[in-house]
C-alpha cells in the first residue's frame, strides 16, 4: 500500500537519496536572500529618513567618503562564491555531471516527451531495447520503434506511467519528439530539459516507496497544463510483479489482434 505524504508549505516531500543536499542549497540560499532583503530594506528606510529634505539643512554634494558599501558588497560576493563552489558545484558534479553507465545502473529506461504526454520505454527481461528509427516516428509510434526487431519482443511501453524499484539506481535516457519539454519529478528533486535531437542521461535513486506526479516544467504549447503523469516507487517484488502484469497484458493484446 502506498504511503501518504504530507505536502508542507515550503517544499514537497523528499524521497530521493540526493534530495537533502539540494534542499540544503535551497534553504541556505533563501535565508541568505531574506537577510539581503531585510538588510537593504532597513538601509533604504534609514536613508529616506536620514537624508530627507529639511528646513535649514543644506545638501552635501561630496557624499559618503568611506568604503563601507564596497566592503559589504565584497562580503556578499564572497558568500555567493561559497554557495557556488562549496555547495552547488559538488552537488552538480555528483548528481548531474557523473551519471552511472548502463552497466552500473540497476534499471535503464527511455523517456520521450511529446505534446502532451510522456512515453516510457522499458527494455524487458533481456535488457535490450528495440531498435528505433527517426523516420518511423509518428502519432501512433512516438518512440520510432522498428517492428519485428527480436530485441524488442519483450519491451514494455507505457504512457504517463513510470515504475521503478526503491533503493536501485535508475538511469533514464531523456529525449523529445517535438518541442522542448522539461521532465520534472518534484519529490525526487529531479528536473531535466528534454530537447529534440538530443538524448540526455538522467539518474536518481529513491529511498522510500509511494506514488507521485510527473510534471512538465517547460511551457510547451496550449496543452502544457495537462502534460502530467505519475511515477510509482515500488518494492523490488512489486516492481517485478508490475513488469509481469505488463507482459501478460501485452501478450493478451497480441492474441486479440
Amino acid at each position: 500500500m502506498d504511503k501518504v505524504y504530507e505536502y508542507g508549505w515550503w517544499l514537497p516531500p523528499d524521497v530521493s537519496v540526493h534530495g537533502h543536499r539540494i534542499d540544503l542549497i535551497i534553504n541556505w540560499l533563501h535565508w541568505f536572500m531574506l537577510a539581503l532583503f531585510v538588510g537593504w530594506g532597513v538601509f533604504m528606510v534609514y536613508t529616506l529618513i536620514r537624508f530627507r529634505a529639511r528646513p535649514g539643512v543644506a545638501a552635501d554634494y561630496k557624499g559618503v567618503q568611506t568604503h563601507a558599501s564596497s566592503y559589504i558588497e565584497g562580503v556578499v560576493a564572497l558568500i555567493e562564491v561559497i554557495f557556488l563552489v562549496g555547495l552547488s558545484i559538488p552537488v552538480w558534479a555528483d548528481v548531474k555531471a557523473n551519471p552511472p553507465s548502463p552497466s552500473e545502473a540497476d534499471v535503464v529506461l527511455r523517456v520521450v516527451g511529446e505534446q502532451f504526454a510522456w512515453n516510457i520505454h522499458y527494455p524487458g527481461a533481456d535488457g535490450k531495447f528495440s531498435k528505433t528509427d527517426a523516420a518511423l516516428v509518428s502519432q501512433s509510434n512516438p518512440l520510432g520503434l522498428v517492428g519485428g526487431d527480436p530485441d524488442g519482443a519483450d519491451d514494455i511501453v507505457t504512457l504517463n506511467q513510470l515504475h521503478f524499484p526503491v533503493g536501485k539506481k535508475v538511469l533514464l535516457n531523456l529525449s523529445s519528439k517535438d518541442v522542448i519539454h522539461s521532465f520534472w519529478l518534484p519529490t525526487m528533486r529531479v528536473k531535466q530539459d528534454a530537447i529534440p535531437g538530443m538524448t540526455v542521461p538522467l539518474w536518481f535513486e529513491a529511498k522510500d516507496t509511494g506514488q507521485f506526479e510527473i510534471a512538465c516544467a517547460q511551457l510547451c504549447g496550449l496543452g502544457h497544463y495537462r502534460m502530467k503523469g505519475y511515477f510509482s516507487i515500488d518494492t523490488p517484488d512489486e516492481f517485478a510483479k508490475w513488469l509481469d502484469e505488463q507482459k501478460a497484458s501485452a501478450a493478451t493484446e497480441d492474441d486479440y489482434y
